[in-house]
């Protein structure tokens, strides 16, 4: 990927730093963007910091790349258009796009509040599609092609009750990745959705998940237990509890490269098989 850019949303920990990494590490400039703050009470993990999008760009920096950080709330359309244009005018280019920027809370359907609801459609659906809004135009004037990364989640091929308003979310990402593929397919651009499963990253709250199961334990049949899995991404062999979010890059970096140019409109699961369950 050397001389290529890709911007990242949700940057500054978990999946998104991970991403960035990664690319970096294949030779890619990097834009990476977060929100740094509390965007409701109603998401009760801690969000992310602008130290923590620094330290991203340090590790970017130190994998030898250049990177270009901003804290924008991906709901804002008129600050992601700045932010490309200012990468545009510094790399000169926007080739990969991963809209990986969300958040989960948990609830029966009925006792949401409004708050509840909207606030994780519009960070999940809307503001993804503002990512794509701001950052399909100048790939396309690049004239260079490219790949655009929609994270969805397992919840986005299999509702799970206790987060339906997220399950919807992931599952409208889906519709807009398809959609995305046909209509930039003309442009060299490919459009690809994966579905990662029990990754380990500040979103994923097993004090909250026991909480909703001790309150409705039919819930827990919804969740597919992690399979044995030989070999765990650091080498040692056993089963974790979780994924590493290292193991969602290997598949990032596959699709933002040229091994997978064949590849547009595809829903790739990324959860070590329980989407068979």
């Amino acid at each position: 990927m050397e001389g290529r850019v890709a911007l990242i949303t949700g940057a500054a920990r978990g999946q998104g730093r991970a991403h960035a990494v990664r690319l970096a590490a294949e030779g890619a400039d990097i834009i990476a963007i977060d929100v740094c703050k509390a965007v409701t009470d109603t998401v009760t993990y801690p969000m992310p910091t602008a130290e923590d999008l620094a330290e991203t760009a340090r590790l970017v920096e130190e994998a030898g790349r250049k990177v270009l950080t901003r804290e924008v709330d991906i709901r804002d359309l008129a600050a992601q258009q700045q932010l490309v244009a200012d990468g545009i005018e510094q790399f000169g280019r926007l080739d990969i796009v991963v809209a990986n920027a969300g958040i989960l809370s948990w609830g029966r359907i009925w006792e949401m509040s409004e708050e509840q609801w909207d606030t994780v459609i519009d960070v999940n659906l809307n503001g993804t599609w503002r990512t794509i809004k701001a950052a399909v135009p100048a790939m396309i004037e690049a004239g260079n092609g490219g790949s655009i990364i929609v994270v969805s989640s397992s919840a986005g091929t299999k509702a799970t009750p206790g987060n339906a308003h997220y399950a919807a979310s992931k599952h409208g990402l889906v519709a807009l990745t398809n959609a995305l593929a046909i209509e930039a397919g003309e442009f060299g651009i490919r459009v690809n959705s994966i579905h990662p499963y029990s990754i380990d990253t500040p979103m994923v709250q097993p004090e909250a998940m026991m909480e909703i199961f001790g309150k409705y334990p039919a819930f827990l049949h919804s969740f597919s237990p992690m399979p044995y899995h030989p070999v765990n991404h650091d080498g040692k062999k056993g089963l974790k509890e979780f994924m590493t979010p290292e193991e969602v890059s290997d598949v990032v970096a596959w699709l933002a490269g040229d091994g997978s140019a064949t590849i547009s409109g595809s829903q790739i699961a990324v959860d070590r098989g329980t989407a068979k369950y």
